[in-house]
């Protein structure tokens, strides 16, 4: 059974920097290389980043299968606008209906806040993810490439999904 938790407690932050070590090193490594992975992981999902993230008004959610927690994700509201910050799962849990899962709840929490669309960013060059998310209704509507600092920058395409 897939169960969907909101990250509050300190243990619960904790728990989504060790997935995030896991899943990006594993999924992201490939893609944009080691250094950029571990520069990533220590300015947006360290302990502290999310708990900042957390004071300006992201929620954060664990998403656990049979007891054990396999991924999460994190949102920001924007008045009519829900953003999906992240979205990952370990690879392990892939094709097991987790990502599915946690669609359907990121709708009802569009719904809930009278959000229109939903949107995200991915990486241009994650074309497996890219995939998905289409075959879900989302279409690409922009391109941004984002200078995050120490040289390295986030090559993304902006994907929306109107909420019904």
């Amino acid at each position: 059974m897939i169960q969907i938790t909101p990250v509050i407690k300190s243990n619960e932050i904790e728990q989504v920097a060790l997935l995030a070590e896991k899943i990006w090193t594993e999924h992201f490594t490939p893609i944009i290389g080691k250094p950029q992975v571990e520069y990533m992981l220590d300015k947006f999902q360290s302990t502290s980043s999310i708990t900042t993230q957390l004071s300006e008004g992201y929620e954060y959610y664990l998403i656990s299968s049979a007891g054990e927690f396999v991924g999460y994700t994190g949102l920001k509201n924007e008045a009519d606008r829900l953003m999906i910050s992240k979205l990952y799962a370990l690879d392990s849990a892939r094709g097991t209906g987790i990502g599915k899962k946690l669609l359907e709840f990121i709708e009802s929490k569009a719904f809930s806040c009278q959000a229109n669309v939903i949107w995200l960013t991915v990486n241009k060059n994650n074309t497996e993810v890219i995939s998905w998310y289409k075959r879900r209704g989302f279409s690409i509507v922009d391109s941004v490439k984002a200078d995050i600092g120490d040289g390295y920058f986030m090559d993304d395409y902006i994907m929306e999904k109107a909420v019904l």
